[in-house]
């Protein structure tokens, strides 16, 4: 075990209200993230905002149930979160210097992020099947040919613009590199 390790460990013993605390708000803010998307799934249909059948639910449904939901968490659990993350950051204020000094919060500086390419492949399909006219077409009658063809476009856009910009950025190269 590492000296780490055992800091943190004497730090809960010595804060163990505030440690109980802690673990008990992340579990209600889990439980009740869970419960307010099984309440939203759950009036989106009553509601009009969604088909009951998945297979008729179109890009247009997609887009609006995912907006919507993530508003929802936002409002009912996202602000008591940032109440309760401020309310603790400023009871780690109000700990003495000498105490706070020898803790650190940083990871293994590793990331294991997916960076982000599968979403941004997603948004250009919706902006593909937005400028296709298929927005309202249920997803159910989207082919497999058509959904393959629209990504070998997108991938086609994607490597244009990147090309574009390493021609760009190649020739700005060239001309700054000395002759």
């Amino acid at each position: 075990m590492s000296t780490m390790d055992s800091k943190w460990r004497d730090f809960i013993r010595r804060h163990r209200g505030v440690a109980v605390l802690f673990a008990t708000a992340v579990v209600l803010a889990f439980v009740g993230a869970v419960y307010v998307f099984w309440w939203f799934a759950g009036n989106a249909v009553s509601s009009g905002l969604v088909p009951s059948t998945l297979g008729l639910w179109t890009i247009g449904n997609l887009i609006a149930f995912v907006v919507y939901g993530t508003l929802w968490e936002l409002v009912l659990i996202g602000v008591p979160i940032a109440i309760g993350a401020g309310i603790g950051w400023r009871w780690w204020k109000s700990l003495p210097h000498e105490e706070r000094e020898g803790y650190h919060f940083r990871g293994s500086g590793r990331s294991t992020g997916g960076g982000g390419v599968g979403f941004l492949i997603f948004l250009v399909f919706c902006l593909k099947v937005y400028l296709d006219g298929k927005w309202n077409t249920p997803l159910a009658n989207f082919s497999l040919a058509y959904v393959a063809d629209s990504l070998v476009v997108i991938l086609a856009w994607g490597a244009v613009i990147a090309g574009i910009f390493a021609a760009v950025a190649l020739i700005w190269w060239l001309r700054r590199a000395p002759s």
